[in-house]
């Protein structure tokens, strides 16, 4: 079985703010274009337009209806990797396909270690693997390692796709592991949480829960507009045939 590093020099992660997404799928968009010609390439797509439609996909979107003491809303529940400190994933794997790096917490697989024997993603519990059928071998959200670290890119860009593509700004990237970044910052005072906690694998990406007062329809203060008339002529016409 595969062994996890003792200490990770840093903990590269994503901070999602459920307050913010709207559900768009931009980010799904993006993390799907970006790594199908990416460093765990292709993202396949198998019979997209047929009745047994299959394929890959490292961010998926969930959207639930959910009942405060305000009113109803609508929660939207961005899923991939976790990256978790201690990943079952990982340690159930034969091969030594699964692994986290010890430089910046990363969990990844190797592809040409990888047998397809499933057990990682069994053995994860937010269901954040996904099997190739075209290759054969498990695949997984890697926060776009061949982005975050492309010093081709201008340094704005080197972020995870998804992240770049968020048009709300609901995803954040950065080291969970310091403490005065910016992420970590915005965990503890939004008071991000993990997912699961319970379970003990210490997931490195932290959600912020939705603000309690968010569900507040906006106030208008302007008065209400005067319903203009067409008084005469044909238009005129119409508009009262209408209008009736």
């Amino acid at each position: 079985m595969t062994c996890l590093p003792a200490h990770t020099d840093k903990k590269l992660g994503l901070v999602i703010d459920l307050d913010t997404c709207v559900g768009c799928q931009a980010c799904v968009t993006a993390c799907k274009e970006w790594n199908t010609g990416g460093h765990m390439a292709p993202l396949t797509d198998i019979d997209p337009y047929g009745g047994h439609v299959d394929g890959v996909w490292f961010n998926r979107v969930h959207s639930y209806e959910h009942t405060t003491e305000m009113g109803g809303r609508t929660v939207n529940f961005p899923r991939s990797c976790l990256h978790c400190e201690t990943p079952a994933c990982v340690t159930v794997c034969p091969t030594g396909a699964s692994y986290k790096r010890a430089s910046d917490g990363i969990v990844l697989i190797d592809e040409d270690k990888c047998i397809g024997c499933k057990l990682c993603s069994w053995a994860c519990p937010y269901g954040a693997r996904e099997f190739d059928t075209d290759v054969g071998v498990m695949k997984k959200c890697t926060l776009c390692v061949d982005r975050i670290y492309n010093d081709n890119l201008a340094e704005g860009d080197r972020v995870p796709a998804c992240v770049a593509a968020c048009p709300t700004s609901a995803r954040h990237f950065g080291d969970l592991g310091d403490p005065q970044s910016a992420v970590s910052q915005l965990v503890a005072e939004r008071g991000g949480v993990d997912l699961m906690p319970e379970l003990g694998y210490k997931p490195t990406n932290k959600y912020l829960p939705p603000r309690a007062n968010t569900t507040r329809a906006a106030s208008v203060a302007a008065p209400a507009l005067e319903p203009v008339r067409a008084e005469g002529g044909f238009l005129g016409w119409v508009d009262r045939m209408l209008s009736n």
